[in-house]
């Protein structure tokens, strides 16, 4: 077997092409998909649903996720702020990293991982078993049926869910640093209050509904053009984790460049 120079460029020529291609899937799907938010018939229902689906069933591992996190970035802060003798940091640097990151982006994998999945596979299986074409038999639009209301219903509730991890995580924080590392929880509260801005509150809840039309977009693409039966669901539901986690944590980068 001889060794040829040229195809390693062949390699990444067709990886390169193929990465262009699903970039240009996702971004179409979501164009599709928002276009079709305006377009009567509205189910409401469906949004309903999706809401249901996506915030309120993903608030207790949003809870137990937000809770621990701020527990052990209080300790481990406070480990450091010690040095310095600034213990009274504690509260206002957890609550800043919590709105400004850790809140939508430790959010955003979460539910990437019990959301974006479920919609790839529900997806998937509908595209494999032909259900998908039967609700073209029947003259209804599948991406305003299934993307549209899935995608809406991620950029509301993934900043309300975003809420619910801050405020639980600042509770977790406040717990730790006042009940086990002896500080005064009126400064920590005080503290906190006159360090944190709206301003970094507010761009946490934009990046929240980006990475929320993210793991829609991309669990619904990904289920939509699944193909070869059980495994090509099984196949759309792991990729669909994957690309939505790195895409969240590539746009993170982004909107924190752009946006502080």
């Amino acid at each position: 077997m001889t060794f040829r120079p040229i195809a390693i460029f062949e390699y990444i020529g067709a990886r390169f092409t193929t990465l262009l291609e699903e970039l240009g899937g996702i971004f179409s799907t979501f164009l599709q998909s928002a276009g079709l938010l305006f377009v009567p018939p509205f189910r409401m229902r469906l949004f309903l649903k999706q809401m249901e689906f996506i915030g309120v069933e993903s608030s207790f591992i949003v809870l137990l996720t937000g809770a621990f996190t701020g527990m052990v970035f209080a300790l481990q802060t406070s480990y450091a702020f010690r040095l310095f003798g600034a213990e009274n940091l504690i509260g206002p640097s957890v609550a800043l990293s919590l709105a400004r990151e850790l809140g939508p982006v430790l959010t955003g994998l979460m539910v990437t991982g019990r959301v974006g999945s479920a919609m790839a596979a529900e997806l998937g299986t509908m595209k494999v078993t032909e259900q998908i074409d039967a609700l073209y038999t029947m003259s209804i639009n599948p991406v305003q049926y299934l993307i549209t209301p899935r995608v809406l219903s991620s950029i509301i509730m993934l900043p309300m869910l975003t809420i619910l991890f801050d405020f639980i995580g600042i509770i977790g924080s406040y717990f730790m640093a006042v009940f086990f590392l002896g500080l005064n929880g009126n400064r920590f509260i005080n503290d906190t209050i006159y360090m944190v801005d709206l301003k970094d509150v507010y761009i946490g809840l934009l990046k929240a509904a980006v990475f929320g039309a993210i793991i829609a977009v991309v669990g619904c693409y990904k289920g939509y053009f699944a193909e070869k039966g059980a495994e090509g669901v099984g196949k759309a539901a792991t990729q669909a984790v994957v690309i939505s986690s790195v895409s969240i944590l590539i746009a993170d980068y982004f909107l924190t460049a752009l946006l502080f």
